[in-house]
């Protein structure tokens, strides 16, 4: 009865979230219905120092990096350098190329640190006129940008500075270059499967004599690419991000970051204290550095944007700070839930069914992924299974003798592998700027998360292959 119990609690969960609700609202629900029905009397208490404290805890380490990335996220798009950055890398592909062009275009504004919100609606315009020219079917313009905003950038590559690459860190005391050989291969795994999947479904619909199509809703005006930026600036703040993350954090095996020259393994705050407080730094550096980074980022766009900004910028920020909210308020909240679910004795037979499978990376894998379907999100699902588990994958790796980092990757690859189901935020959103339906659409997306969630066995088969990392 208790196994069925936590089952039902993250199946209700999905089922709110695939119906719209906030899941903000419903996350606490969910959680202390399941404690009420194991110990009544054990509800306010649960939700007071269990879900509570999760909450507050992930937001103490991960809002910020929620907030930074929205408002770097905005000023790109309110300086124009979105439309530039997009508009060189449609030159430098060839137009007729409109698929690859725009898979490129959302992994460049990906792994410069745009939220990949921000990412759907600078390229949405792009896309369609693009996809209008070649005569390739509409309702491939959501799979095309799946594949370059919700993949490989996001949490294959190393150093990408998306939540989904930022949240294995604390756990595993890794960096968020983590398993630099391992993610690039993955992430290019992921990109040419992709690729070669958009483009069969192209061939497949020009033999049919299917064209853009008519009557579409939502159709974008013509795209004005008049007085945008030079590109070479544009692309000056994803630089100065990657750089500065990297030199804040270090690359894996090769040398360490400012930050750990600078403060070593801890760091006592005292100031005017009467007491020192302590901040272990090896569990943190790596959310510091991609602060650090998407910083220098905004103020190197305000340099060069700063006519643009001056009167757009106060609006523009009330719906940047607006939306991180939202969005680390819903992790957040998955994460008590989580944090929550993890005490009751239901959830025990659930870990102990997932310790049956002897492989620690597939185990990790298996969890990590089948929570993030469930909750429709990578963060939040990625977040339940190490809030509960990350202890029990490292004991298990260390057996085997596996390093931190390949948790890391693993973690990271399988959060963004069955997360796009269809009542993830960031489908429907992608859907819904489109003017496309699920039934139009879905079917390219779903092939998306499929491939996503191969290449993260991919990667563990490389490793256990080669041994690379």
């Amino acid at each position: 009865m208790s196994f069925l119990i936590a089952l039902a609690a993250l199946f209700f969960l999905m089922f709110v979230a695939y119906r719209g609700f906030s899941v903000i609202l419903f996350a606490p629900v969910a959680a202390l219905g399941a404690v009420l029905l194991t110990d009544p009397g054990a509800v306010p208490a649960a939700f007071t120092s269990l879900f509570m404290d999760k909450m507050v805890g992930f937001a103490k380490l991960y809002f910020p990096v929620f907030l930074l990335g929205a408002v770097f996220g905005k000023v790109i798009e309110l300086s124009g350098f979105s439309k530039s950055i997009v508009a060189a890398v449609i030159d430098l592909v060839g137009s007729e190329r409109a698929m690859l062009a725009i898979v490129l275009v959302c992994g460049v504004l990906t792994y410069g640190g745009v939220s990949l919100f921000v990412v759907v609606f600078a390229a949405y315009p792009f896309a369609a006129e693009m996809f209008r020219a070649g005569n390739i079917p509409k309702r491939l313009i959501p799979g095309t940008i799946a594949l370059g905003a919700f993949s490989f950038t996001m949490d294959s590559l190393p150093f990408s500075p998306q939540i989904q690459n930022i949240i294995p860190t604390t756990y595993f005391k890794t960096t968020n270059g983590a398993a630099p050989i391992l993610g690039t291969l993955g992430g290019l795994f992921i990109l040419v499967l992709g690729l070669t999947y958009l483009e069969w479904r192209r061939r497949v619909a020009a033999a049919a004599g299917e064209g853009y199509g008519e009557g579409h809703l939502n159709e974008p005006p013509p795209v004005d690419t008049k007085d945008l930026a030079p590109a070479f600036i544009a692309f000056l703040p994803l630089i100065v991000v990657f750089v500065v993350n990297l030199v804040l954090g270090g690359f894996p095996g090769l040398f360490g970051g400012l930050i750990d020259r600078a403060y070593g393994a801890s760091y006592d705050l005292t100031l005017a204290l009467d007491l020192a407080i302590p901040t272990p730094i090896a569990s943190i550096k790596a959310i510091w550095a991609v602060e650090g980074a998407l910083l220098a980022g905004i103020i190197t766009v305000f340099i060069f944007a700063f006519p643009k900004l001056r009167s757009t910028f106060a609006e523009g920020s009330k719906a940047a700070v607006a939306g991180a909210l939202l969005a680390a308020m819903n992790t957040a909240s998955e994460y008590g839930f989580g944090g929550v679910i993890a005490a009751l004795p239901g959830f025990l037979v659930i870990k102990d069914a997932l310790k049956s499978i002897p492989n620690p990376l597939v185990n990790e894998a298996i969890t990590v992924t089948s929570l993030a379907g469930i909750t429709g999100s990578a963060s939040g699902g990625m977040s339940i299974a190490l809030a509960a588990m990350a202890k029990d994958f490292i004991a298990m790796a260390e057996a085997a003798h596996i390093p931190p980092e390949v948790l890391h990757r693993v973690a990271s690859m399988a959060s963004g592998g069955m997360d796009t189901l269809p009542h993830n935020g960031a489908v429907i959103t992608l859907l819904a700027v489109t003017g496309l339906t699920h039934r139009q659409s879905y079917k390219d997306i779903f092939a998306v998360t499929c491939l996503k969630t191969l290449g993260v066995f991919f990667v563990i088969a490389v490793y256990y292959l080669t041994g690379l990392v």
